[in-house]
């Protein structure tokens, strides 16, 4: 399979997210400002594909039991989450919480999250956007310089 396809699936699993495709676009040897574009414009993707799944295609998975529990358990578990931070701080704690790069914090989350909570689309599109470009940046810091003291450190 091609490098940059598998770069941009990894961006669009829900927990790697960019915490796993830009790693792996710097170890594929790609530089690190390519590699922070190429992971978050996909990992941006996310937001409305969610948005469109969660407003189309779950309806119809929640008829099966089995999807139905584990999408209300997941529901709750985000809008646990997320809703301490919106409440206090609104879109820019939505941002806030997308931008920290952790496992589930990221777009896959915080959308479904701003879907649960009702915010606005529009606005938190933007928002979780602007989160993900914030965690791009703190993603690929980490992992560029973080690569280069392991190359330093092995030779």
């Amino acid at each position: 399979m091609n490098d940059l396809i598998q770069i941009i699936l990894l961006n669009l699993a829900p927990i790697s997210e960019l915490r796993g495709g830009i790693p792996l676009a710097l170890a594929y040897g790609y530089s690190p400002f390519f590699s922070f574009l190429l992971c978050t414009i996909a990992n941006i993707l996310v937001v409305p594909i969610v948005f469109i799944f969660l407003e189309t295609i779950n309806k119809l998975f929640l008829k099966i039991p089995a999807y139905s529990r584990f999408f209300h358990k997941t529901l709750e578990r985000s809008r646990k989450k997320i809703h301490e931070k919106v409440e206090k701080y609104g879109y820019f704690g939505l941002m806030l919480f997308v931008a920290v790069p952790l496992p589930v914090t990221g777009a896959y989350t915080g959308t479904l999250g701003a879907w649960a909570l009702g915010m606005s689309k529009k606005r938190a599109f933007a928002y979780i956007s602007l989160g993900v470009i914030l965690a791009g940046v703190i993603v690929t810091l980490v992992a560029y310089y973080g690569i280069q003291a392991l190359s330093f450190l092995i030779k």
